[in-house]
């Protein structure tokens, strides 16, 4: 009867590995690599590009800080408008005006230099410098985000492979209680408890399967995209053998404190603020102001018969005082100021028969009147310099000193908090990393102690001299082993993964 079991036994197993090999299932039709995810995740993390935006504007304030050392200029231009009236002059006497247009220009430089404004490029390049920082720290947590979910899709996809090895010891196990309860060897009770153990290692299969694909999803959302293709026809191409530790704890801790971005942003704050307590104790010193400009100016009467009209009362009555003053000095025995009465009105411009303005004499006028609104009449070029040194401000200079030596103090303080934090984080992290890997060498002997036992209960079983408690206890005691080894496999390549994102970059291993 023993040998017609073995027979049977060896007859399932074919059938068996045959019905164990996945069905009508998709080859993956997409490669991953670790590498390629990070490349992607630069270009595409919403976080990082965020972050990313933040180096524009302190390029831009670095460019406007050296912009406010340089001269400036500025042209302005304008029109205006008056309009017909009369002036009145007290005492009845009133004049009519025309409506005037006019426009005008202004154009000039100016250069303001004190200590603030020579200070400020070093302020905003410190700034600077502290933004690049923290875009490399952005991108060192970028980094361990997406090689921490890398991971655990791995370690979920190492997990599936397990859950299959898992079910397929289990249909063996009913197959060999099956085979014995058949030839009166086994008992209905020992073919229910396989049975219950293949149902509950296809349902773990079914769970591991669906957290492969959970942490798929997981990684293209880190990533920052949407999945090209269902998860399922995703695979990841990288595989993470265990090398043994070959740096040091001091060697770790000093690349963290050389290269860690949040520290070197520190560095670059601590910088700007000791700027910007030089730049606030620069307000005691004098400041220089420069100015120098040109401007030019247009009016024009819109009504041109008033403005000949009065062109021409105002000719007679010049030429009526010549006259009268003639009169005078011909009286008094001197020289005439015209050699003729004709002279006085011929010198005003007006014809001396008609006592008109002569039209030589009218164009002149017009011509003269017609300026809107670009023939300007240029005033003189004028330029200023001042210097200036301030001597009581009520206090508000020795207010910002304080302010900015307190801000330099507590940027200080940040500065030794974080080397304690990143200190005591990459240490912490050596540890684990240590742990990590000692704690694979003890999981491997775990589990192949747990194979073995299983090998040894199965062969009891079919012999006979074992029982089905036995078969089932170590199958779950190797499942559990074998969990437990990739566990630690990928745990030790987590606790890598966090150690260089506490140091800031990859390990000079």
């Amino acid at each position: 009867m023993k040998r017609s079991l073995r027979i049977l036994l060896l007859l399932s197993v074919p059938t068996l590995l045959q019905a164990q090999a996945p069905q009508g299932q998709e080859a993956p039709v997409v490669t991953l690599s670790l590498e390629e995810a990070l490349s992607q995740a630069r270009n595409y993390n919403p976080e990082y590009r965020q972050q990313l935006n933040n180096l524009s504007t302190a390029n831009s304030q670095v460019r406007s800080a050296y912009g406010a050392l340089m001269p400036g200029a500025s042209v302005s231009a304008g029109m205006d408008y008056t309009g017909a009236g009369e002036t009145n002059f007290g005492q009845g006497f009133t004049r009519s005006t025309s409506a005037v247009v006019g426009s005008s220009y202004n154009a000039g430089f100016f250069w303001d230099l004190d200590g603030t404004r020579l200070l400020a490029p070093s302020i905003e390049k410190s700034n600077r410098e502290a933004v690049s920082q923290e875009i490399s720290s952005e991108e060192a947590r970028l980094r361990f985000a997406i090689s921490d979910q890398y991971l655990t899709a791995a370690a979920a996809r190492a997990e599936v492979t397990v859950a299959r090895e898992q079910v397929l010891r289990n249909q063996i196990f009913l197959d060999l209680a099956n085979a014995r309860y058949r030839v009166g060897q086994g008992t209905l009770i020992e073919v229910r408890q396989a049975q219950v153990q293949k149902a509950q290692a296809d349902v773990d299969l079914l769970r591991t399967v669906y957290l492969e694909k959970d942490a798929k999803l997981e990684l293209f959302r880190r990533i920052g995209i949407a999945p090209p293709v269902p998860v399922d026809q995703v695979a990841l191409s990288d595989s993470f053998p265990v090398t043994p530790i070959g740096v040091g704890l001091e060697q770790v801790l000093q690349e963290a404190e050389d290269y860690n971005p949040l520290l070197k942003s520190l560095y670059a704050r601590q910088q700007g603020a000791t700027a910007s307590v030089k730049s606030a104790r620069s307000e005691f010193l004098p400041s220089l102001s420069l100015r120098a400009g040109w401007s030019g100016f247009t009016q024009e009467q819109t009504n041109k018969d008033l403005l000949l009209s009065q062109s021409q009362n105002g000719a007679l009555g010049a030429a009526g005082s010549c006259l009268a003053q003639d009169s005078v000095r011909v009286g008094a025995g001197l020289a005439p100021i015209a050699p003729t009465p004709s002279g006085c009105y011929s010198a005003v411009g007006l014809d001396p028969v008609s006592q008109q303005l002569t039209s030589q004499t009218q164009n002149a006028i017009l011509s003269a009147n017609n300026q809107f609104p670009f023939q300007f009449t240029n005033s003189p070029f004028g330029a200023s310099l001042a210097i200036s040194l301030p001597i009581f401000q009520g206090f508000s200079r020795q207010l910002r000193v304080q302010q900015a030596r307190e801000f330099r103090q507590d940027v200080d303080e940040s500065v030794r908090a974080q080397q304690l934090l990143v200190r005591s984080g990459v240490t912490s992290r050596y540890l684990a990393w240590q742990t990590a890997y000692e704690a694979i060498a003890v999981q491997a002997d775990g589990r192949d102690a747990a194979r073995d036992q299983v090998r040894l209960a199965q062969d009891r079983y079919r012999l006979g001299s074992g029982t089905a408690l036995e078969v089932s206890d170590a199958q779950i005691a190797v499942r559990r082993a074998e969990g437990d080894y990739i566990a630690a496999i990928y745990e030790y390549h987590r606790a890598l993964a966090a150690l260089e994102a506490a140091v800031g970059r990859p390990l000079s291993q």
